[in-house]
């Protein structure tokens, strides 16, 4: 797809709703007493992949399209309701629905296998692995590589308490997950704490989550103590109306096209802005970003706000520590705005780009540099000198929805055109894109 826009982004937009939430609200809502209606719902490949594992289990979901998002009932049966699935759950390109669904399968009266396309079978899995045979569970990968497929054979799992060495959210959703089964309390202690839509949600449907020093079953000589969170077993899960905010993964893209873009002006609407998830915001307000949020709303489960962009010259930074679990899916448009910003940048603790839907850190470097980017890789980041002209050239996202969408963006600030080859692999988080960043370029 050629891409060449040059005029300024005005208007507003509804950003499609957020993946994480999507994913989340059919699987809870699946393991509830009744039922729970999602507005807002993301329509991307990976949530519809979590819809099908679970049709395929016996429950009961409708899909109504509307004009954003979608309306979304799902009948639940409560927590021991599922039922064994006919074939091989295919999860497609979601690592998300491989990870969280894996620890729902280890505690069920069944066996199951789980697995996803040829990208999912070379992600790691071993870092759900283990924490899940520390419970009890019978899990192994199908060919040894600690890959998918998964062969999930469900027995009673035991209540258990991990330090987990990354501060990952699908890794802690798991266990949490596994530990709706167990027979007394989980938790799980982080190096820093990793997005909380999990605990948030279940919270909200019912379950007895608590974190921090009110957590339970934790050791309390851990230095980590105030990342832990915990959950008690076989709580009674009850049907909730889930309202999903827009997804600022997906806002990302549009805040650096109006940042990037002179004489931008962009309302986003009922944006997400869970501070486990705003490292996007806090990065660009430190490069000198003009980001003003409106209209904040902290009522629901999840906070959310309108955010207004306006076009700003910005400036180098350092991102690394802390900050990384809550930015880790906006690097690559954030190493983009690094690429047009005066100095240096240092993305850095970033090693998980690596083991993405593709290295992001290699592909990144590889398509900053054909553009015209002095970029250097690092084993856990990349370092980026921004500031110069850089070009339009044909570019491979190497079948990642979050390259392609980066380069987009990188397109408008440009000389020349980009071509972005496969380009329609943004469907995985985004249908609609590039319709809408058309759009909002001839405002």
């Amino acid at each position: 797809m050629i891409i060449k826009y040059t005029a300024p982004l005005r208007g507003e937009l509804s950003i499609p709703g957020d993946k994480s939430i999507s994913h989340r609200s059919i699987m809870f809502g699946a393991l509830a007493d009744g039922t729970t209606e999602v507005t807002n719902f993301l329509t991307g490949a990976d949530c519809l992949s979590t819809i099908a594992c679970f049709r395929q289990m016996g429950i009961d979901i409708t899909l109504k399209e509307e004009s954003r998002g979608a309306h979304v009932l799902v009948h639940g049966r409560g927590l021991h309701g599922l039922n064994a699935p006919s074939d091989i759950l295919d999860a497609g390109n979601s690592g998300t629905t491989v990870r969280l669904l894996s620890g729902i399968l280890a505690g069920q009266a069944f066996n199951s296998t789980i697995t996803g396309d040829a990208s999912i079978q070379k992600r790691p899995m071993k870092r759900i692995m283990t924490p899940l045979l520390a419970m009890n569970a019978d899990i192994s990968s199908s060919h040894g590589n600690g890959c998918a497929p998964l062969l999930i054979r469900g027995k009673k799992l035991r209540g258990t308490h991990y330090d987990s060495p990354v501060a990952s959210a699908q890794v802690k959703s798991c266990v949490l997950l596994a530990g709706l089964y167990a027979d007394s309390v989980t938790s799980v202690t982080e190096p820093a704490v990793s997005r909380n839509h999990s605990e948030l949600m279940l919270r909200y449907f019912g379950a007895d989550v608590r974190t921090g020093t009110d957590a339970e079953n934790t050791p309390k000589d851990n230095a980590h103590t105030g990342f832990t969170v915990s959950i008690s077993p076989e709580p009674v899960l009850t049907g909730q109306k889930v309202r999903v905010p827009g997804d600022i993964s997906s806002a990302a893209y549009f805040i650096a096209a109006a940042l990037l873009v002179p004489g931008s002006e962009l309302l986003l609407k009922n944006v997400g802005i869970n501070p486990t998830r705003d490292g996007m915001l806090r990065v660009c307000k430190a490069m000198g970003a003009d980001i003003t949020l409106l209209n904040e709303d902290h009522t629901g489960a999840e906070p959310c706000a309108d955010l207004l962009v306006r076009s700003s010259n910005l400036k180098a930074v350092e991102i690394g520590g802390d900050l990384i679990p809550t930015l880790i899916d906006e690097l690559p448009i954030l190493a983009v705005l690094a690429a047009f910003a005066d100095g240096t940048t240092v993305i850095r603790d970033a090693a998980e780009l690596r083991v993405k839907e593709s290295d992001r850190i290699t592909v990144m470097t590889e398509n900053l540099t054909r553009i015209g980017c002095p970029v250097e890789a690092t084993p856990d980041g990349m370092i980026i000198t921004g500031g110069k002209s850089l070009h339009g050239m044909a570019i491979d996202p190497h079948k990642d929805h979050r390259i392609a969408m980066s380069f987009a963006v990188a397109a408008l600030a440009c000389d020349g055109e980009m071509d972005i080859l496969d380009a329609d692999i943004v469907n995985i988080s985004y249908p609609g894109f590039y319709e809408d960043l058309e759009a909002l370029c001839r405002e």
